[in-house]
């Protein structure tokens, strides 16, 4: 996954999509890419405010989507395509996976970036 920076949210609130992963150990024939275009689809979906993802050497990953709505949530959880590549998720690249949906009431950052 690319998302290498901080998602930019509007003030609170708004809601989080949080995917928690364990890979499994199997090749993973087209994941990279599958994932390159979720991240690309998601982003034009209405609603979309950003990601946050990591992983770890180990295959344990989480990303987090931001969304203004559950609405939006909703919408983006049948999108055909989104929908394909999470079957996949579920029969190849995943050996376990926790989805969380929570609603965002507060927020805040630091230290600032011009120190």
């Amino acid at each position: 996954m690319s998302s290498l920076s901080f998602a930019t949210t509007p003030d609170p609130p708004y809601y989080a999509v949080i995917f928690a992963s364990q890979r499994t150990d199997a090749d993973p024939f087209g994941y990279y890419e599958a994932s390159e275009r979720m991240l690309e689809l998601a982003a034009q979906q209405p609603g979309y405010l950003g990601v946050e993802s990591a992983r770890s050497a180990d295959g344990f990953g989480i990303t987090v989507s931001y969304w203004d709505s559950e609405e939006a949530i909703a919408a983006w959880k049948r999108n055909a395509e989104h929908a394909e590549v999470r079957k996949r998720g579920r029969l190849e690249w995943y050996e376990h996976f926790e989805l969380r949906v929570a609603k965002v009431e507060r927020a805040y950052a630091g230290p600032r970036a011009d120190r």
